[in-house]
């Protein structure tokens, strides 16, 4: 028994704390990390809900790497947080949780710009 404990807190510790290599998640979004080497654009946020739905945009942008790194990212990221990976809808990522949608898009190639949309699927 003290074996499984001490393989299961092993686990807890090491394998949990390295696998969202996000240091801080996005402003206004707690529950999307911001990837490592990502710039947030926080003038062109938007940000909107009440108690029954919400709608928030945030642009992201990095010269380092391009879009399909950044999918590679959000795809590994995003299902440890409950989010579940839908599909592409074209280049667009799409995720879906408890009622609610993000998608991901690419905006601009050089430098590449992304916008992260959350919104309350009707």
């Amino acid at each position: 028994m003290k074996r499984y404990l001490a393989i299961f807190l092993t686990f807890m510790i090491f394998g949990y704390s390295g696998v969202v290599r996000a240091e801080n998640f996005i402003e206004g979004m707690d529950d999307v990390p911001l990837m490592e080497g990502m710039q947030q654009i926080t003038q062109d946020d938007f940000s909107f809900g009440n108690e029954e739905t919400r709608l928030l945009e945030a642009y992201l942008t990095t010269r380092k790497f391009s879009f399909k790194r950044v999918g590679e990212f959000y795809k590994s990221a995003l299902p440890q947080l409950g989010w579940i990976y839908q599909g592409n809808r074209g280049n667009d990522l799409l995720f879906y949780r408890e009622g609610e949608t993000l998608e991901i898009i690419r905006e601009g190639i050089s430098p590449l710009l992304v916008r992260i949309t959350v919104k309350t699927k009707p």
